[in-house]
């Protein structure tokens, strides 16, 4: 098994900096995903792991191994691609089995590791197949099964997901959990989808711009978000995030009092979740026309408008109203998060 240490790691191309100063030490079995928006920096960092570009700076190290100068095959990574990149015309066992051949591993064993490999990922009706008789999620699950026999000390995963409709996604996101558990091996996953990055990880890395935002356990990343940027990225919905001024403990916006803050005076970003508010007969701290309605099933999200940002709250299944009808919203103030209007760095009150 494998820790994996990022010393102080940046890329650049010219003046442009792809990632800059990762430092991060991921523990023997973890599973770390990468989260950001496209363009962030986290497939360049997987891929600077991989081996597949050159870091400009710092040292990448694998079990206590330098390994900066050593090709991707000499590294003990599997990568698991945003494409299956499977070949066509050799069928499920086949595909499974390449990298045994590629990497001359004894062909005794290769029957053995193929079968557990496709068990682990339900692929034993399919090995006679060819990938154009699959569908997407058997496909991806190819490209999974493909990796795991090889048993390495690393798996990187880039968007696996990103190809498939949505119920596939949660059944397949259920199976690498699974397969996580079941396999012990350190794994970075990277994507922009922060369900996928929630429900998965161990530890959770946010990115904008090349650079770290915060890094922290799903809980922790959810209930105090390091900065705006973070607070409006993760949940779904994203935090709620309303620009105002504080005075006197009050916060003050459009249509939007809320008293008994412990923060300085002056310009801030208050921020709350839409399932910590609640919708009240009367005397909430935000009242404005209702400009939208979604019908979740388990209850009903109400939407306002506030300073021409969409402020949204999770009202019980059986509120009714419609657009343009008034609303109040109860939000209490020990459940708001400040950021400064400036920096938009948490305020730690």
């Amino acid at each position: 098994m494998a820790e994996i240490q990022l010393r102080n790691v940046g890329k650049r191309w010219g003046d442009y900096v792809g990632v800059d100063n990762f430092d991060l030490t991921i523990a023997d079995r973890e599973f770390l995903v990468l989260l950001g928006p496209s363009g962030c920096g986290k497939t360049t960092t997987m891929r600077m792991i991989a081996g597949l570009e050159d870091a400009t700076e710092g040292e990448i190290v694998i079990d206590g191994k330098v390994v900066n100068d050593l090709e991707p095959k000499e590294r003990d990574v599997a990568m698991v691609f945003q494409s299956y990149a499977l070949y066509p015309n050799k069928n499920v066992y086949e595909n499974i089995r390449f990298p045994l051949k590629v990497r001359k591993v004894d062909p005794a064993t290769h029957d053995a590791r193929v079968r557990r490999a496709s068990a682990m990922v339900e692929l034993d009706d399919f090995l006679h197949r060819r990938p154009a008789e699959l569908s997407g999620g058997q496909r991806q699950r190819v490209a999974l099964a493909r990796a795991i026999v090889r048993e390495p000390n690393v798996f990187l995963m880039d968007e696996p997901l990103s190809n498939l409709d949505a119920k596939l996604r949660v059944s397949t996101r259920a199976q690498i959990k699974n397969l996580s558990h079941e396999l012990a091996v350190t794994t970075i996953y990277v994507t922009h989808d922060q369900v996928e990055a929630m429900t998965l990880a161990d530890r959770v890395v946010i990115m904008k711009q090349g650079v770290v935002q915060q890094v922290g356990t799903p809980v922790d990343i959810y209930d105090r978000p390091a900065n705006a940027f973070v607070a409006g990225f993760i949940g779904n919905p994203a935090m709620n995030l309303i620009e105002g001024v504080v005075s006197g403990g009050t916060f003050r916006a459009e249509r939007t009092e809320v008293a008994g803050l412990s923060a300085p005076q002056g310009a801030v970003t208050l921020g709350f979740r839409a399932e910590d508010a609640q919708v009240v007969d009367t005397g909430g701290q935000i009242n404005a026309p209702i400009y939208t309605m979604e019908l979740l099933g388990d209850s009903t999200m109400v939407s306002v408008r506030i300073n021409g940002a969409l402020v949204s709250v999770k009202a019980d299944k059986t509120f009714r109203g419609r657009i343009g009808d008034p609303v109040s919203i109860a939000v209490p103030a020990a459940q708001c998060h400040l950021f400064s209007a400036i920096s938009g760095e948490r305020i730690h009150a």
